[in-house]
């Protein structure tokens, strides 16, 4: 199941135990549109392994700034807390589910 990241919750799920992905996205963009399915299906498939979260760059243009989001989607991958991956763009489900499985 996916989280809603926002500025509030977003340490908390970074540094949680579990591998952090979150996919910085918005409702007006096509390629996110097509993405979102692939990341809400791997969501449930690594659900107690992998934290799976949502920032929507409208809602929550902190993080973005922070992470210098520039095009969307883009997909972070976080370990102990660390930026270990980052995917940009529209992918196919075969290339996101090799960077899930990457962190663990």
């Amino acid at each position: 199941m996916e989280v809603k990241v926002t500025s509030e919750n977003f340490e908390s799920l970074k540094n949680g135990a579990q591998p952090f992905v979150v996919d910085f996205w918005a409702t007006w963009c096509g390629p996110c549109r097509m993405v979102g399915p692939i990341i809400s299906e791997l969501a449930e498939k690594y659900d107690g392994k992998i934290t799976v979260g949502k920032c929507d760059i409208e809602e929550d243009e902190d993080l973005a700034v922070e992470f210098g989001i520039r095009n969307i989607p883009t997909i972070l991958f976080f370990k102990n807390g660390e930026v270990v991956d980052k995917l940009v763009g529209a992918q196919s489900k075969q290339k996101f589910e090799e960077k899930f499985e990457a962190l663990l």
